[in-house]
Order: structure tokens, then sequence, then C-alpha cells
């Protein structure tokens, strides 16, 4: 399980953050590249609320393709070039979080590599791999009677090969 902890040492975050995300021995770790507001088809909304949604959205598919969660992000880096949209991005990360809080950095930039981004999202994921292997496990539990019976005679013929 992933540990979240604000130390009283430490300032009050000044929006759902938490300052230390702590994970266990043996995780598995996803690495997501920095998400821009393009779609998949490459188009880009305009305005930095569409842009934000579409970052998140992005970094969700990132994470899930990954196979994780939006629960198992550990730290997210936030890159916006208007320091007017501070508390737009806050907003938006908080309900598309839902209440997680993940450790983060968010910057103001004077720049993305397109002039049209207005902001820009890495993350950090990470779950126990016992976890990750329940939920493989649970995943394959859901198959039907047939499936199960069909995966377990391919994995035998594999083996005997």
């Amino acid at each position: 399980m992933l540990k979240f902890t604000n130390p009283n040492s430490l300032s009050k975050p000044f929006s759902r953050y938490t300052h230390v995300v702590a994970a266990p021995e043996n995780c598995r770790w996803v690495h997501i590249s920095g998400q821009v507001g393009a779609a998949a088809d490459g188009t880009i909304p305009e305005g930095f609320e569409g842009q934000a949604r579409q970052v998140w959205a992005n970094v969700i598919a990132a994470i899930r393709a990954g196979g994780l969660d939006i629960r198992d992000i550990v730290k997210a880096g936030i890159f916006l070039t208007r320091r007017e949209d501070i508390q737009a991005s806050r907003s938006i990360r908080d309900e598309v979080l839902g209440g997680h809080a993940p450790a983060s950095t968010m910057l103001v930039v004077s720049g993305l590599a397109l002039p049209s981004l207005l902001i820009e999202v890495e993350a950090i994921a990470a779950r126990p791999m016992a976890t990750a292997r329940a939920a493989k496990s649970q995943t394959a539990q859901k198959r039907t009677k047939p499936a199960r019976k069909a995966a377990k005679k391919a994995k035998a013929k594999s083996r005997r090969r």
C-alpha cells in the first residue's frame, strides 16, 4: 500500500496534494511522459479548460495502459504557461483525481513544445506487486468457465513445447 503523509514539520499543502508518498518494496512502477492537451487524432482544444481535461484524460489512459489506475499515482508534475490558470488547473486535477492527492509539483514555465499548448502533466505511478497480482487474478476469475478452461488448456500446451 502507498503511504501518504503530510508531516507536521512542513507547511500544510496549498491545495490537494501530499508532501510525501512512500511506496513499499517490490512495487510495479510506471513513469508517464509529459502529456499535453492533444487528442489521439492530434487536435488541440482551444482554451485552458479543454486542454487541461484532455491532458488528464491522456495521463489516465497512459497509466491504465501501464496496468495501473488513478489511485496508484505517486507523483504528478504540472507545467503551466500562464499563472492565471493555476486555480483552474487545481480544480480540474482535483475533480479528475476524485480526492486522490499524490505528491505534486506545479511550475509556471515560459512555454511548452508548441506555442498553442497551455499545460503539460507528467506522472509516476506505483502499485505493490501483491496488489497487482491480486487485481490480475480477479480479472482472470471474471472470465467465463469456457474461457478459463481454454486459457488453462493453452497454457498447458505451451508448457509441453
